[in-house]
């Protein structure tokens, strides 16, 4: 593995750490820029996947969102979806200024909520020539209508709302926890594979990653609607990977904003839940699609 700790600048000046893979046998070559989604690090298999795009002779661009992991930003563990917008393309920029990189030649992969960001890049930022979106959120709005329960949907506003004031009068922001194996608690993911995988992989390989994000992250993760941009992405080579039993990021609305996009673009529906393209032959299916897509398109 040839792999050097890169930094470089996001959005407003924050300092935005990660890795940068040297393809294998090739330069230069296309570049893959790769994003985790909600409160993960890089560490949380966002290697696997770039080694194996490397082996492939693709360069790769993993770095941990503002706000978290190595990353610089403040306030520590929120999610801004428009920002982390806004970082991945100068992320792009960033690889495009490598002389190892073939910078008419840049794929963007995102998973979960980046798998939503990885749809939005790839419509506004023509750079972009292939984007695979894994296990995407789709609609910030239904997710929320799909796994907060009804009943707390009033509660969860007030405290959203009660936080708001609170940190407008210069209060410290209120937080909550990601993952809960109490299934009547209150979390960001309160599904159980998510407290299982996060729980197992944050143990195994990431100790940085912490069970907690801001309430507000919440709010914003409400507002944001990246399956809306899916049909401006065209002519830029699409793949959707959506996972058959995905719970987390509900696989039904995937599959609609699919049709809505335009060609060229490709699906590929999994077996299993949202977490399990990570580990396993889950991963091998997930990633071997991926790679496939990036140099047919890529490196053609």
């Amino acid at each position: 593995m040839n792999r050097e700790d890169i930094e470089f600048q996001g959005e407003g000046g924050v300092t935005l750490r990660g890795w940068f893979y040297l393809a294998r046998n090739t330069t230069p070559a296309p570049v893959i820029v790769m994003t985790h989604g909600a409160t993960g690090v890089k560490e949380m298999h966002l290697d696997d996947y770039a080694e194996y795009f490397a082996e492939a002779g693709l360069h790769v661009v993993a770095y941990d969102h503002r706000n978290f992991g190595d990353s610089g930003g403040s306030p520590r563990q929120e999610i801004d979806p428009i920002l982390q917008v806004r970082d991945i393309r100068n992320a792009i920029t960033y690889a495009t200024t490598r002389s190892e990189v073939d910078a008419s030649k840049v794929g963007v992969w995102g998973s979960s909520l980046s798998g939503g960001h990885a749809l939005m890049v790839a419509a506004i930022d023509k750079r972009v020539k292939a984007v695979v979106s894994q296990v995407p959120l789709i609609s910030g709005s239904g997710l929320l209508s799909r796994t907060v329960r009804a009943d707390f949907i009033a509660h969860t506003r007030a405290a959203l709302e009660a936080d708001r004031l609170n940190r407008f009068t210069g209060g410290d922001p209120a937080m909550l926890a990601t993952v809960t194996p109490d299934p009547t608690a209150q979390a960001a993911m309160p599904q159980a594979d998510a407290y299982e995988w996060f729980s197992k992989t944050a143990a195994d390989r990431a100790p940085n990653w912490r069970n907690e994000v801001t309430a507000r992250s919440l709010e914003l993760v409400i507002e944001y609607e990246p399956g809306s941009y899916i049909s401006r992405i065209a002519p830029t080579p699409l793949l959707v990977i959506v996972a058959s039993d995905d719970t987390v990021a509900p696989f039904e609305f995937a599959l609609d904003a699919y049709e809505r996009a335009r060609e060229p673009k490709q699906i590929l529906v999994t077996l299993g839940g949202h977490f399990d393209a990570y580990t396993g032959a889950g991963f091998d299916e997930c990633a071997g699609a991926a790679r496939d897509h990036f140099v047919k398109h890529l490196r053609a």
